[in-house]
This record gives structure tokens, C-alpha cells and sequence, in this order.
């Protein structure tokens, strides 16, 4: 048996174990692009693990700002989006990913929010601690997702009070609510706990969720989105109930199409991945439309810097880097480049650098995003340019030297001069 945990409203509810005031008022938190990272002044920042919609790597840890302070900026305009509505917003049509201009004009009593993300994540670690001790298996979905494989652990007949106590152990040593789906197969547990929201429990026995899922929409199962549910739709698949029958359909998309119709038979589908092995790191940061380039290129240089920052932190060499460049008027541009080296910030700069330069095919218009990736990790059997190799190791060593300072008195402590 399966258990899937969403935390409601998270972020809001992290601010609730804080300030019960804001129980049963409508509140949201609102992001906006964490810009602070271009500032001269020093920043105290801090590293987290934890990943999830909306959530940075890089947390900037500063005092509580006002609604003025976060969300206006120097013009008096209202920025940013909602990250997380509580349920007494969402009646007003508060939503996920809606402004906080539009989101204050559907409800004007919105008390918002800004981020603390260091708490969140401080939580959202606690409750993994306190899963691992009661779930022999637990994988980390995101921030505030959770699934548990309880099978051999916890009889059938008794795994709903299991999670009925599990959850008040929650509430009463985290204050947080949470929602939970039970199923015999994991994602279809995932499925039941938009059924057990907000705050509740579902359990849908293996023999009665054929009838339970049949007439629920496609597009509500996770991990199909608007473009696989229209093309799902072209096959007269509208609902859960009409995939089973569809099994040599399905099975000639291959993987994906395997994947997508075990999951929702409940069909080898019982794995939990309880460590996962990043593929890519990357960083990107929007802002108002910026024209000067040398502006554009302090920026790249400081992106360079907090990347290098996560890549010595996961202790990989990759390969290959990307730079992603977002104009005006929805233009974009993208490249990559190809490395045989050591990995060491000051190369790193330099071939981002040219990669910008190179890449920036529209230099008379502003550019409002910038993301760089990297990717492609040498394995510990990977033979590097042997004719830089030894150069490399030495610039490796500055790196290392750079790092272990960054890591003592904060990712801001040491700024190259293109940075200024």
C-alpha cells in the first residue's frame, strides 16, 4: 500500500505555525525574482536541497519585509505572483501563478505575504525526518509532497488508522495540516489525495478503483498535461476509464506511453525513488528589460558565480553549459557549448561569457530573462584534455580555495571584478 502526502497550502501554512492570525482569513504568499543577487551590497544567503514549483536553491535570508517594501517596486507598481493561496483565498479565485495585482483586485482584503523560504524548507525537512521514522520507505516527491510504501508493514484493513494517526502526529509535533491519498500503486495514490483535500484522508480499495477513477478527466491524472491530454483527446480518450482498453495504443508510444498506462492501472507501478541523481543544475533570474550589455554581462558573471557555487556543492564536472536569453516581445535565443576540462569558475566565466556574446542575436533589444544551465556530468572514469589537464587541477584548487570561503562567510564574500 501507498501513501501519498501533499502538505495544503504550504507556504501558507508555514507562516500559520508562526502567526495564528492568519488562520481562516484569506492569505497568499507572493514570489518575485529574487534580484538581490545583483545588488553590491552583501547578502546572507544559505544552501537548500529541497527542490519544488517556485522554490530557489539559493536562499536569501533577510528580516520580514512590509506588503510596500516586497511587492512595489520603485515605480509603485504591484509585482510579483501567487506561490500559494490559502483555501479562504482560493474562494475568491485566487489561484497559483495568477499576479498579485490580479489576485488583490478578485479579493482586496488579501493579506499578502512575502517568502521565507528558509522556513519552508527548514519544515519540509522536519517532516521528512518524522516520515523516515514512522515509513520504512519514504521518497521525497518536492517541498511539501511525500509518498510512503507501507506494503509488508501495515496490514490492509489497517492502514487507514495509520494514517489517521500519522497525520495528527504531524499536526501535533509540526502544526501542519496535510491531505492524504492511500492506494495500492503510487500514482494512483497521488491521484486519490486531490480527493482527500483540504486537510483529509482517502482510501480507495485496489478492487473498487477501476469504478472509482472511470469517469474522472485525463487531464486531472499527474503528469498529463494540457498537450498529452489533446492529443489523447484525438483518440476519443477523454476520461481514466476509457485508457484501459487502449492498452496496445498506448504500449506502441513506448516508454512514455508504458509508463502513463501502468500508472493509471495501477500496473507495475510500485518504486519509489528514495535518492535521486541530478541531471543538470541551472539559475536564471527575470527582470524589466535592461539594454546596456555591459549591465547584461555584470549579471551573467554574478549567475556564473552562484552557479559555480551549486556545482562544487553537488561535487560534479559537467560538460556541457546552456544559456538561455528571453527578449522583449517574447523573443528567445539558446545555445550550448561543449567542454573537455577540469571544471573551475574562472573558465566558467569566460566560456559563459562567450557564449552570451555569441548567442545574443538581438543586441538592440532589452533582455528580460537570463538562465544558465549545466549538464552533462563526467563520470569518475572520464579521461579530461590531457594537454590543460594539469593547468585545470591548479585552477580547480583556487575554485576549491574560493568555495571553502563561500562557504564560511557567504556566496558573496569573494566577487570577481567583472561582477562590480
Amino acid at each position: 500500500m501507498f501513501l501519498h502526502m501533499d502538505l495544503d497550502c504550504f507556504f501558507v501554512s508555514a507562516h500559520r505555525t508562526l502567526d495564528k492570525n492568519l488562520e481562516k482569513i484569506p492569505v497568499a504568499v507572493g514570489g518575485r525574482s529574487n534580484l538581490n543577487i545583483f545588488d553590491k551590497k552583501k547578502q546572507v544567503r544559505a544552501i537548500s536541497s529541497n527542490s519544488g514549483a517556485f522554490v530557489s536553491s539559493i536562499l536569501t535570508d533577510e528580516p520580514n519585509k512590509t506588503f510596500k517594501e516586497y511587492f512595489k517596486d520603485e515605480n509603485g507598481r504591484i509585482r510579483g505572483i501567487i506561490t500559494t493561496a490559502s483555501y479562504e483565498a482560493r474562494a475568491y479565485g485566487v489561484k497559483t501563478a495568477m499576479s498579485v495585482n490580479e489576485a488583490l483586485q478578485l479579493c482586496p482584503k488579501l493579506l499578502m505575504i512575502p517568502p521565507n523560504y528558509p522556513l519552508y524548507h527548514k519544515l519540509s525537512e522536519a517532516l521528512y525526518e518524522l516520515l523516515k521514522k514512522e515509513i520504512p520507505l519514504v521518497e521525497q516527491f518536492s517541498i511539501d509532497e511525500f509518498f510512503g510504501d507501507v506494503t509488508g508493514y501495515i496490514e490492509e484493513e489497517e492502514v487507514y488508522e495509520f494514517a489517521k494517526k500519522l497525520k495528527q502526529k504531524i499536526k501535533d509535533e509540526l502544526d501542519l495540516p496535510i491531505s492524504i491519498g492511500v492506494a495500492h500503486s503510487k500514482y494512483l495514490s497521488k491521484l486519490i489525495t486531490e480527493f482527500a483535500k483540504p486537510d483529509g484522508i482517502k482510501y480507495i480499495k485496489k478492487e473498487q478503483m477501476r469504478e472509482f477513477i472511470k469517469d474522472i478527466p485525463i487531464e486531472n491524472f499527474p503528469g498529463i498535461g494540457k498537450g498529452y491530454a489533446s492529443k489523447l483527446k484525438g483518440y476519443a480518450i477523454k476520461t481514466l476509464g476509457d485508457i484501459e482498453s487502449k492498452k496496445e495504443l498506448f504500449y506502441s508510444w513506448k516508454k512514455p506511453g508504458i509508463d502513463l498506462y501502468n500508472r493509471v492501472c495501477g500496473i507495475n507501478d510500485r518504486k519509489l525513488t528514495t535518492s535521486r541523481d541530478k541531471k543538470s543544475i541551472g539559475i536564471g533570474r527575470s527582470f524589466d528589460a535592461i539594454y546596456d550589455r555591459a549591465e547584461i554581462l555584470r549579471r551573467v558573471m554574478i549567475l556564473c558565480r552562484y552557479l559555480c557555487f551549486l556545482v562544487k556543492k553537488e561535487q560534479v564536472n559537467p560538460l556541457s553549459y546552456a544559456i538561455k536569453i528571453k527578449y522583449e516581445y517574447n523573443i528567445k535565443s539558446k545555445n550550448y557549448v561543449n567542454v573537455n576540462r577540469v571544471f573551475n569558475e574562472s573558465d566558467f566565466k569566460l566560456k559563459v561569457k562567450e557564449l552570451f556574446i555569441k548567442s545574443d542575436n538581438h543586441p538592440r533589444h532589452g533582455i528580460i530573462q537570463l538562465n544558465l544551465t549545466v549538464y552533462n556530468f563526467a563520470n569518475s572514469n572520464y579521461t579530461y584534455n590531457l594537454f590543460e589537464y594539469e593547468e585545470d587541477l591548479k585552477k580547480k584548487e583556487l575554485t576549491n580555495k574560493l568555495q571553502a570561503l563561500r562557504d564560511k562567510f557567504g556566496i558573496d564574500i569573494i566577487k570577481s571584478a567583472s561582477e562590480l
